[in-house]
């Protein structure tokens, strides 16, 4: 069945979820994000790819406020955008990861009280008032394991349930989908009921969760990953045969050609401490701050900020952007502009949602949905 899907596309940051549904077929027609630099980046990255830009616009600012967009002219504007988008018989979904920081165990821990907290109960308002066909709900998975943020997301399943949504959900580890990084995530998945009937499937579905999983994590953490060995800067270690070194940092250093990216001169250049460097050794990821990668192994979960230093395995300095959204497994064309400050930078990079990962959650949504789309190839 050949369908075209609409993606109204909330917290977009840079865009890399985003990207991950459009490059599979899917139609980003709405984006939505408040803070500016970050939508530089989204409007600058689509440029650099020559992607189309969304037929409803990019929304920022003020106007890309969730909390306002539930109330108001915004919100009867959004409602005439979905349903201007459903006259053309397209199916519409809604994908979004509000910010996470007050939910994450090594965050502020406020919880739904907490700014950014409240902004996914908002983000499951924007779903309630405008009734997609679907929708893709991410967070960290302190939201899902920790007791008080659990019995909060278990109020929002039930406000969905009660709006017709019948809900599905697994906690992903990105490293499962061939991204070079350790990382946690719980993503939720809902469908409209009426338009599961409309598709002819029924509401006890099974989900393809574990389709596109090239690396059951009960096989990708058991291999005999290096653990750490001394220092040696630029020194030359081959790949052992025993591990896949196609998710490992090094591998995709040179799967992205890091050295020649526009983004490789991008890496803070501390003023003192840089002796410090050189006295962990490479793959030392023990501590909180200043985690040596290993050039071959998975990185730890891609986070910078709140004192998260990375270390690059084999020199003398912290990775660079380049480096990182390597990490985070972005085609190697992908670049975040010059005038961009180096924290909003590595910010925007520790927020998005890994490439890999976001494709293979879009090809499992197409499959059990039975749709064929014309997938969108990046120059």
């Amino acid at each position: 069945m050949n369908d075209t899907i609409s993606i109204f596309s909330f917290f977009s940051g840079s865009g890399f979820l985003d990207l991950g549904f459009e490059t599979t077929g899917y139609n980003i027609v709405y984006v939505n994000e408040i803070f500016p630099p970050f939508m530089s980046a989204y409007r600058y990255s689509r440029e650099i790819l020559q992607l189309p830009s969304p037929e409803y616009g990019y929304h920022q600012a003020e106007a890309a406020d969730v909390s306002k967009l539930i109330a108001g002219t915004q919100a009867q504007q959004l409602n005439e955008l979905v349903k201007s988008s459903r006259k053309s018989n397209n199916i519409v979904g809604f994908i979004g990861g509000p910010p996470c920081p007050d939910f994450s165990i090594g965050g502020k821990n406020k919880g739904h009280l907490g700014d950014n907290g409240k902004l996914s109960a908002s983000y499951i308002e924007l779903i309630y008032q405008n009734l997609p066909d679907f929708f893709l709900f991410e967070n960290v998975k302190g939201l899902w394991r920790t007791t008080k943020h659990r019995l909060f997301f278990e109020e929002l399943k039930i406000k969905l349930q009660e709006a017709g949504y019948i809900l599905t959900e697994r906690l992903i580890n990105s490293i499962e989908y061939g991204v070079p990084q350790d990382r946690d995530r719980i993503i939720s998945i809902g469908f409209n009921s009426h338009f599961l009937e409309e598709m002819g499937i029924e509401d006890d579905f099974t989900f393809p969760w574990e389709k596109y999983i090239l690396y059951p994590q009960s096989k990708v953490f058991a291999y005999p990953w290096n653990t750490s060995q001394p220092f040696k800067e630029n020194s030359i270690i081959p790949c052992p045969n025993n591990i896949p070194e196609q998710l490992t940092v090094e591998y995709w250093f040179r799967n992205n050609d890091v050295l020649n990216h526009p983004n490789a001169k991008h890496y803070f250049q501390p003023r003192a401490g840089i002796t410090k460097f050189a006295t962990i050794n490479e793959g030392d990821d023990s501590k909180k701050s200043f985690k040596r990668l290993h050039r071959w192994r998975y990185s730890p979960t891609a986070c910078y900020g709140n004192n998260e230093v990375h270390l690059h395995p084999y020199k003398v300095r912290r990775i660079s952007v380049a480096e990182a959204l390597a990490i985070q497994s972005l085609p190697a064309d992908f670049s975040l502009p010059e005038n961009m400050s180096l924290t909003n930078m590595f910010k925007t990079v520790g927020n998005g949602v890994p490439y890999l990962a976001a494709k293979a959650l879009a090809e499992t949504i197409l499959d059990f949905l039975g749709t064929e789309v014309t997938k969108k190839k990046i120059p």
